[in-house]
């Protein structure tokens, strides 16, 4: 042990003491934890926080409330956790207003918990067995979200005292070579979508000449339904600010930089706070803990260019030239910011790094499969109960995910196909349910890894419509240097426009198969060759739905509103209700001679509110295609009459 390395880990050791005993402290008293992350404050977090302690003021109880961030279970949001001493940690689920008041007044003083509110005690307990945890808990192995939602992300002192910047002290101990060492024995692939080996890119820009390393946290989450970065960084930012650390460490460099959008205030505010808090103990700055070792972070606020999560186009931005992407080689481990070597890794990437240097590469290997080891972070979007961030070992399965993590379809619906890897994934139906999470099978089976968005669709999406969506959303993100890209995707996008409005042709399923695979193969970045992956995969799975969009001007699941009406079925209807009448945007409802509520075709809009006005022991209004439907059903009405 060199006395460089003593030093420094008798500085932690320092810290260390402090952040516990300030940690063992906040327990002596009743703890309260409030999700407050943007899924919370979205649903009311920020009120709840005000009335608990509003509450505890009133009653004069002494307890501590704390400001956390996100646990994952963003479909009960706002959430609150109660440590209390002799019961078990519980944690209660949509506590809107009135209800966290309640669950504090009656649980302090007068020793009820509230069961009826809470979804889950946290920890093994004889008081509460069927509280013991979540039923998803046995299906996730939460590694970079452990301590997202238990820690308050705008205190340093508790990522110190639960483990945190252990691993930089450790790597302080290291070589450069004995990091990047361990990274590559832990076989660590990138997160951010590409899977490409971590340590081997680090390896790069070791090897690289040039005195001068950059490295950059990519926190540029462009992908529509995707919110793992944002989490993280506003849950616990100083592990990413640890792992980042750590790569500057295994690389040689001495300068930083978190890419973060804009359109992420929150992930910005709390980043930049961790890096103040950082600097303040040592963790950051010239001589690290004492040592020879420095490191400077600084923040770039990037525009919301999705294009600009593809690392050429990232550095092009943070030089001030447009986000465009370039050539490659050389890497930009080779020659990136500046033309200095840097190494550039996705914000979960990073985040893994301070448990493989502090538990050790074996640890890491032992979770996941052979060759793609450790977990993956999903976020589960669209038409699933329980939506939110999941991490689940690599090769857990689809339906494990979907159904047992997530509880299944919402509504009683049933599940028709999953979106993987953002707006350049692929979509997959139920026969691929029992698909491996991995890099390599997910793209085997037509979807990618990408950077964790899932999206789930029920039988009420149209995968025409689906395709043409995602589609729509990359072709406005193409930089357009690539005419492949610019002018491929474009006319897809018309082709596929036509299709959901009845005016396919019996030849475009082809030439959507054909302009495809041009556009891969013509295309300079990922953004490119990624693009058709949601019109190939739909092709290939749901090529039935592309059928009868063109040859019978007909949507399967009734979503494309050019092919469908709204239809009021007159032995159902109920002449005093005038339900549907009120809901009616633009008055295109009116009684016809029999008093039988009648949708005015021309006027209507499709806009749904109809079906949803109308009471439900009628179901008179319903949705009908192709749309001359509206005409026979008519026909058989008159006819009946007579």
């Amino acid at each position: 042990m060199s006395n460089q390395y003593a030093a420094a880990a008798a500085a932690f050791a320092k810290l260390q003491e402090h952040a516990q005993k300030d940690w063992a402290r906040l327990k002596e008293k009743p703890l309260i934890l409030i999700g407050a992350a943007t899924c919370g404050r979205a649903a009311g977090a920020l009120t709840l926080l005000e009335e608990v302690k509003n509450e505890l003021a009133r009653l004069n109880l002494d307890a501590n409330v704390l400001e956390v961030g996100c646990m994952g279970h963003c479909y009960a949001e706002p959430i609150m956790v109660i440590y209390n001493e002799g019961f078990p940690a519980i944690c209660y689920g949509y506590v809107t207003e009135g209800v966290g008041a309640r669950i504090v007044r009656d649980y302090l003083t007068e020793g009820d918990p509230g069961i009826e509110f809470a979804l889950a005690a946290l920890e093994p307990n004889d008081m509460f067995p069927t509280f013991a945890d979540f039923p998803r808990g046995i299906h996730e192995n939460k590694i970079v979200l452990e301590q997202c939602g238990f820690i308050d992300p705008q205190n340093i002192d508790h990522y110190i005292a639960t483990g945190g910047y252990a691993a930089l002290t450790k790597a302080l101990g290291m070589t450069s070579e004995e990091i990047i060492t361990t990274i590559k024995d832990s076989g660590l692939r990138g997160r951010g979508g590409a899977g490409f080996p971590t340590g081997v890119k680090w390896q790069t820009c070791l090897s690289a000449p040039g005195t001068t390393k950059y490295v950059i946290c990519n926190a540029d989450e462009g992908d529509p339904g995707a919110f793992m970065d944002r989490t993280i960084l506003e849950s616990n930012p100083h592990l990413m600010i640890e792992g980042l650390a750590i790569a500057a460490l295994a690389v040689g460099a001495a300068k930083g930089y978190v890419y973060i959008r804009a359109e992420y205030p929150l992930a910005v505010e709390r980043v930049a706070l961790a890096i103040e808090q950082a600097r303040d103990r040592g963790l950051l700055g010239d001589c690290i803990l004492g040592s020879n070792n420095s490191l400077d972070i600084e923040i770039f606020q990037g525009s919301g260019a999705f294009v600009c999560g593809e690392e050429s186009a990232l550095i092009a931005s943070m030089e001030g030239q447009p986000g465009i992407p370039r050539h490659r080689p050389p890497f930009p481990a080779q020659a990136g910011l500046w033309g200095q070597p840097t190494i550039i890794n996705n914000v979960k990437s990073l985040s893994y790094v301070p448990h493989i240097v502090k538990n050790g590469a074996a640890w890491f290997t032992s979770i996941g499969s052979e060759k793609n080891p450790g977990t993956a972070i999903f976020a589960l979007a669209g038409k699933v109960v329980n939506t939110g961030l999941a991490e689940v070992p690599m090769s857990t399965t689809l339906n494990e995910l979907i159904n047992e993590v997530g509880s299944g379809i919402a509504g009683g619906k049933k599940f028709k196909a999953v979106q993987i890897g953002g707006p350049s994934g692929g979509c997959l139906p139920e026969s691929a349910m029992d698909t491996p999470i991995d890099f390599d099978s997910l793209t085997q089976a037509g979807a990618m890894m990408g950077s964790g968005g899932m999206v789930v669709l029920d039988e009420d999406d149209c995968m025409v419509e689906i395709a043409r969506f995602f589609l729509d959303f990359t072709q406005q993100e193409s930089c357009g240097k690539c005419t492949f890209c610019r002018l491929g995707t474009k006319h897809m996008l018309d082709i596929l426009e036509r299709i959901t409005k009845g005016q396919g042709k019996p030849e475009d399923i082809d030439t959507l198969t054909e302009l495809a695979a041009k556009v891969k193969a013509g295309s300079l970045c990922s953004l490119g060759k990624t693009a058709p992956n949601p019109v190939l995969s739909t092709i290939k799975y749901f090529r039935e739905e592309y059928e009868a969009h063109i040859n019978e001007g007909r949507c399967p699941s009734k979503m494309c509103k050019e092919l469908i009406a709204y239809y009021i079925l007159p032995d159902k209807c109920e002449r005093s209700c005038d339900a549907c009448v009120g809901s009616c945007p633009v008055e295109a409802i009116h009684d016809n001679e029999d008093r039988i509520k009648v949708i005015d075709q021309e006027k209507c809009v499709k806009c749904d509110s109809c079906l949803v006005a109308c009471p439900p022991q009628y179901k008179a209004v319903v949705k009908l295609s192709p749309p001359h439907l509206v005409l026979e059903k008519d026909k058989e009405y008159r006819e009946g009459k007579k």
